[in-house]
């Protein structure tokens, strides 16, 4: 029988950190996704998009500078550059920083469908409108 993982209070620090970064900088539709117990790679993905190359660039460039003045550095980085498809990989938390179209080609919430959520800004926006 498999015992279920919990994240480590420093994960989630390290999560809403890269969170609240990637709202600084504008990041749209955040997702967060709970991988634990559904792979061997990540704990935790994060998927947010950026409404143009430009934008997909300052806001990766900005996370990855961010990170390590909190004294979190990558284990490796893809795609910073290119402005369609950044990747940062900081172990157990793995960030995607995509432009739209990119983003809804390669539907990484599609695949990890079974995944926990642990924050989407998408359902916050529905929840609040239907609030209203």
């Amino acid at each position: 029988m498999s015992e279920k993982k919990t994240l480590a209070v420093e994960d989630r620090k390290k999560i809403f950190l890269i969170k609240e970064l990637l709202e600084e900088k504008k990041a749209e539709d955040i997702v967060i996704l709970d991988l634990k117990d559904l792979s061997s790679v990540t704990d935790t993905m994060i998927v947010a998009s950026g409404h143009s190359d430009r934008h997909v660039q300052a806001v990766s460039e900005y996370l990855s500078q961010e990170m390590k003045k909190h004294g979190y550095f990558p284990l490796g980085s893809e795609g910073l550059q290119s402005g369609r498809w950044a990747l940062l990989d900081y172990g157990e938390i793995v960030v995607h920083v995509f432009y739209d179209d990119i983003r809804l080609h390669y539907d990484l919430e599609g695949v990890w469908r079974d995944a926990p959520v642990i924050y989407d800004e998408r359902q916050q926006a529905c929840v609040s409108e239907v609030k209203e």
